[in-house]
């Protein structure tokens, strides 16, 4: 049967409603910080100091009294104004230099006499009628040190690279309650010190620890949730997750818009995780991981406060599931030594022979391809030409229908049919936008959108296909590496978005290439629509139709029927897994 966005809600049951929600609620605010720098971090026009007081500003035939009134004619960083000062002198600004003329009687902008070349020694004067104050301007992040500032989205990214590593481990040793909570403040914390940062290197270095804590968030919220809520209803709740993250790119150019200070829009920005912080800690423990602790008691209480609130008369018992959980051992180990269960796998595993190495690389460069493509689109949007803040407005609004037709396309189409045209489709759009002409603004943010949307199929889709394509012996080990393949695209495309300067579409071309090259990969992949999930790498090596097996037994995976009935706490059916 087909399983819908209205489905997927009213298959929650009131406890799972309010975890659910109260849990993606707080996902907003990763957009939020992720995105934040588009507007924090921008370099309005700018020119050299001046070393004195101004009496008249010459910008080719245009005559002013201030330079405030010049900057509205800037078209081209090659431009340069020149003032004459109270003194006398007659001055050229450069952005990155300033030239005194040795022999001036009138101001004239064209002059071939002798020049004095002087340093911006008296700081820079910057373009305030977009932005009153960014973090550029603050630090004079311009000409020597710009380098600086193309380094503060990649940092960021490398907090969230570290800190999904880190707090998923965490969340599996302490619980995911405590790393909900201790993430889900560290984001308010840290979020409003970035604020009150009295310089740039505490600034980067305030800013990687909020990346960590968002990252970090985002990662166990996804276990969280998914932990709460019932199979049928698991790729609508994960997918979702994703909507509510691009809710929070569209409340960055919501805030960018309102708030032209960067201290002021980055608290602004930091106060939208306020509410959950205060309600974050009424959020239960999940009875996976109470259950995977040996905490029966403390799993009972949470099972019989979800029956509370669904209005069920009688929860399910614990004595029962660990019953189940036995039996499942003891079958499962029949015929089979123990040794086998106990084996450890390593990231050597998932390139064990030919087709499953072929099927992980492939994997890994969807991963990459699809963090990349989305952060090229999403950066890039504030350069497109018209309104930059609606321009980011619309690229994450674009997203949310894009989830749910991956979810569609999941269902009827199948995983592979659904993620290579997509792919390919991306490619196409990517090599579309070149040949549009610049002054065709409203064209290219279309196709950007459309872009977007193709590309955020494809990124939202890979997560449930990974997890199909491996055994249960390596399923986590495959998420996990195809996820830090995910971080490294992420810490790239803020380089990639830089190449703009070395030629417009240079972000575009590498973008296409690498979907396009994804997306003839992918056709290799098997298909996991409707096909049970495998336990051994030999059952995984088959899907694709190879004779060639790979070591690594395993028993039938023993918690099945315990995690089926965990899903569904609360309810009056058990679902069984397809």
């Amino acid at each position: 049967e087909g399983f819908s966005s209205v489905h997927f809600f009213l298959s929650l049951y009131r406890f799972q409603a309010c975890i659910y929600f109260a849990s993606v609620f707080q996902a907003m605010s990763c957009g939020i910080h992720y995105l934040a720098s588009v507007f924090m971090a921008v370099t309005p026009n700018f020119v050299c100091g001046i070393p004195g007081n101004v009496s008249s500003v010459l910008f080719y035939n245009s005559s002013e009294s201030s330079i405030e009134d010049i900057w509205t004619l800037w078209t081209s960083t090659e431009n340069y104004i020149v003032v004459q000062l109270e003194n006398g002198e007659i001055w050229e600004l450069n952005q990155c230099s300033r030239s005194k003329r040795e022999v001036g009687l009138d101001v004239a902008y064209e002059y071939k006499g002798n020049k004095s070349i002087f340093s911006c020694s008296d700081g820079f004067l910057y373009d305030d009628t977009k932005w009153k104050s960014t973090v550029v301007t603050q630090w004079d992040l311009v000409c020597d040190r710009e380098w600086l500032a193309k380094l503060i989205q990649p940092t960021f990214m490398l907090g969230v690279l570290i800190g999904a590593v880190i707090f998923g481990d965490i969340a599996d040793r302490l619980g995911r309650r405590r790393v909900i909570w201790f993430t889900s403040a560290g984001q308010f914390v840290f979020g409003i010190a970035v604020a009150f940062t009295f310089d740039y290197y505490s600034f980067v270095i305030v800013r990687f620890l909020l990346a960590m804590v968002s990252s970090g968030y985002l990662v166990v919220a996804f276990v969280y949730v998914t932990e709460f809520v019932g199979i049928k209803a698991r790729t609508w709740a994960s997918m979702h997750v994703h909507a509510f993250f691009a809710m929070g790119i569209m409340v960055v150019a919501l805030v960018g818009f309102l708030v032209r200070t960067w201290w002021a829009y980055q608290i602004f920005l930091s106060i939208a995780t306020l509410p959950f912080v205060l309600c974050c800690w009424m959020l239960p423990e999940t009875p996976f991981w109470l259950l995977s602790e040996d905490r029966y008691e403390d799993a009972q209480k949470v099972i019989n406060i979800m029956a509370r609130w669904n209005k069920v008369s009688t929860p399910c018992k614990v004595s029962e599931l660990c019953s189940v959980q036995q039996d499942d051992l003891v079958s499962g180990r029949t015929g089979d030594n123990d040794t086998s269960s106990t084996k450890k796998h390593n990231i050597l595993d998932l390139f064990c022979n030919w087709h499953i190495a072929r099927r992980t690389i492939t994997v890994w460069l969807i991963w990459f391809t699809g963090s990349l493509g989305y952060y090229v689109f999403s950066l890039s949007s504030v350069s497109l030409g018209g309104n930059e803040y609606l321009n980011l407005f619309l690229i994450g609004a674009v997203e949310l229908p894009c989830y749910i037709i991956a979810c569609i396309g999941m269902d009827k189409l199948g995983r592979r049919n659904t993620l290579i045209p997509f792919l390919i489709l991306s490619a196409l759009i990517c090599v579309l936008i070149m040949f549009i002409p610049q002054d065709f603004n409203i064209l290219i943010i279309l196709a950007n959108m459309a872009g977007k949307f193709s590309i955020g199929v494809a990124f939202g889709l890979i997560y449930l296909y990974t997890a199909e394509l491996y055994p249960t012996i390596v399923r986590s080990l495959a998420v996990g590496s195809g996820s830090m393949m995910c971080r490294v695209g992420s810490v790239v495309a803020p380089f990639c978005v830089y190449l703009r300067s070395v030629w417009i579409f240079m972000p575009l071309l590498l973008v296409g290439i690498m979907a396009l090259l994804s997306g003839i990969l992918t056709i290799m992949l098997p298909e996991t629509l409707g096909k049970p999930l495998t336990n051994t790498l030999v059952e995984a090596t088959e899907i694709g139709r190879s004779k060639k097996s790979c070591s690594g037994k395993t028993p039938p995976a023993h918690s099945g029927a315990t995690l089926e009935k965990i899903e569904m706490f609360g309810q009056e059916t058990v679902s069984t897994e397809k």
